[in-house]
């Protein structure tokens, strides 16, 4: 059976490290060629209670240059590195930060990194809530920038293929037709990805302000890594790119310098490992079950709508409009 305790100190030989300090010192001590894939969020500079008051984009740009040529040198040819990155936002003006990061990867680092660092996807994360503004469009996603070192590499679609919305659909033409078009395993789930936040009543929140949901990560895990394949988050927050490698049995090395949300990492991870950790599966979002009084429109909103004029020409009623 597999050793399951997780250590503070890293050696090569643990399944699970998670290191109480600064990321740098831990990378400092991996060897080269040696990770499969590196998933993290990292923060946005942008005064969150987790970060520095000081910091700011410039910290942001500085630490990046530092950081992505250690996370090259320890990744495996063949290996990947997501990032789930949003955006810097100061004074209502909105800087997208994975621009940032191409930009750095493209012309601020050597030319082996940036001719070994390959793009293969920008994903977007797209999820229904957040925070509402009321001067610009409420934000609804963010990116994770999947790069691989070098252009050999492994792609498990099967693993993480969702349902179809027609599994039923048949080819119509050419010597394929009539029979099922799709995969019986399902689609490919592309590259916006449509999964819950981690906010107020979800399954998952603990006290870290900006946790990103497990199968975020787990997606990544289970299609760019080998069984037991080691994965490495530099800024493990509240662990949950730890708790997604232990659920898809692969080893896992974080680090936290937060000594708050290091304890919450590590009980996530123990519960992880244990098998009583809360998580949402990856599951498709439903559409609202209008039979529920919380889906439904009330009745004061009705009241409202119909007599806001200019609301009724966005949707075709009013003058001139659809009834």
């Amino acid at each position: 059976m597999p050793e399951s305790k997780i250590h503070t100190r890293y050696k090569p030989e643990n399944r699970f490290t998670l290191y109480k300090g600064d990321c740098f010192k831990l990378l400092e001590k991996i060897e080269p060629n040696s990770v499969d894939l590196v998933v993290t969020s990292p923060p946005y500079c942008m005064g969150k209670s987790y970060e520095d008051p000081k910091d700011d984009l410039t910290t942001f740009i500085k630490q990046h240059i530092r950081l992505i040529p250690e996370v090259y040198r320890i990744l495996n040819p063949g290996g990947s590195m997501c990032w789930q990155i949003g955006y810097h936002v100061k004074n209502s003006t909105v800087l997208p930060l994975d621009y940032i990061i191409y930009d750095i990867i493209n012309r601020q680092l050597s030319d082996e990194i940036r001719d070994g660092l390959v793009l293969r996807n920008r994903i977007v994360w797209t999820f229904g809530h957040g925070l509402n503004s009321s001067k610009r469009f409420s934000g609804r996603h963010e990116i994770i920038l999947w790069y691989t070192k070098g252009s050999e590499y492994d792609f498990d679609l099967d693993s993480v293929r969702v349902p179809q919305k027609y599994p039923g659909k048949r080819h119509y033409k050419g010597e394929k037709k009539g029979e099922l078009s799709g995969n019986p395993l399902g689609k490919n789930p592309s590259d916006v990805w449509d999964v819950p936040n981690v906010k107020a009543n979800h399954i998952e929140k603990t006290e870290h302000p900006c946790q990103f949901p497990v199968v975020i990560p787990q997606r990544l895990i289970k299609s760019l890594t080998p069984q037991n394949g080691i994965v490495l988050d530099p800024f493990a927050g509240s662990g949950t790119s730890g708790v997604a490698a232990i659920i898809e049995k692969r080893r896992f090395i974080g680090s936290e310098l937060s000594p708050e949300y290091y304890a919450i990492a590590k009980k996530r991870m123990d519960n992880a490992i244990s098998g009583e950790v809360s998580y949402r599966e990856d599951t498709p979002v439903i559409e609202p079950d209008l039979k529920t009084a919380v889906a439904r429109l009330p009745d004061e909103f009705i009241a409202v709508r119909k007599l806001d004029e200019s609301y009724q020409r966005a949707i075709g009623l009013g003058i001139g409009g659809k009834q």
